[in-house]
């Protein structure tokens, strides 16, 4: 596999103190085999651990590895957003800094993106608590209705993207776990290519998962609604 010229690499954390170095440094030597020029972000979202103050320690260790922090907490979106506006390389490339994946499988989306201008994950075998599988399918059925697509697994934390595909899209306005929404109606709008392919996901070992919160999912409800009037009145 040839290098690429150059990939940002982010990981949005929310109170994952056990998980931040492993996250890390399992993608550090995954960087330099796959890219000329790389950088690691790390989206502490405004954690109430020891989240902010290992990722210090990450960032005074490794010289291209850098921390963004939120103060309060923002929301999922909110650390997506941040890693997309600061990182600087052509690629972007993100997971979720929770150990449910492997960063490695990296590799699949770089021969991916070299034909599209996104390149979404699915979870071949989803480990999660069956409210989440209950979600994710009403997360389907309520964006094929309201935005007119259908992706296998809309929400799954590994994405990649052209920074061309990122900059017809952005601005983003969502906050919170609509986010992915969001990104997939106004690529879709933009007719941007998003390829697919299947990751594997693994059980959470440490922390705690907050996308199933009543009130996360009202969040994402009202964010939806903006959203779709957004595009419906062309504002975006």
């Amino acid at each position: 596999m040839n290098k690429l010229p150059e990939l940002s690499i982010f990981f949005p954390f929310w109170n994952e103190e056990k998980n931040v170095a492993k996250v890390v440094e399992s993608a550090i030597p995954v960087a330099k085999q796959i890219a000329e020029k790389w950088e690691i972000l790390m989206i502490d979202d405004g954690s109430s651990d020891k989240t902010n103050e290992e990722a210090k320690k990450l960032a005074r260790k490794y010289r291209d590895v850098r921390l963004i922090s939120h103060m309060p907490n923002r929301g999922y979106g909110a650390a997506l957003k941040s890693g997309f506006s600061e990182s600087k390389y052509k690629y972007v490339v993100f997971t979720d800094g929770d150990r449910q994946f492997d960063f490695s499988e990296v590799v699949k989306f770089i021969e991916q993106i070299k034909d599209a201008d996104i390149v979404i994950g699915y979870r071949k075998v989803r480990q999660d608590k069956f409210v989440r599988h209950v979600l994710m399918n009403l997360l389907k059925i309520w964006d094929y209705i309201f935005f007119k697509f259908y992706f296998k697994d809309i929400d799954c934390g590994f994405k990649m993207f052209r920074r061309s595909a990122l900059e017809q899209i952005m601005p983003l306005r969502s906050e919170g776990a609509m986010i992915t929404t969001e990104i997939l109606a106004k690529a879709k709008r933009k007719n941007l290519k998003i390829n697919e392919v299947d990751v594997s996901h693994y059980p959470r070992k440490y922390g705690s998962q907050s996308g199933a919160n009543i009130p996360v999912v009202v969040r994402a409800i009202l964010e939806s609604f903006i959203l779709w009037f957004d595009i419906h009145n062309k504002r975006i």
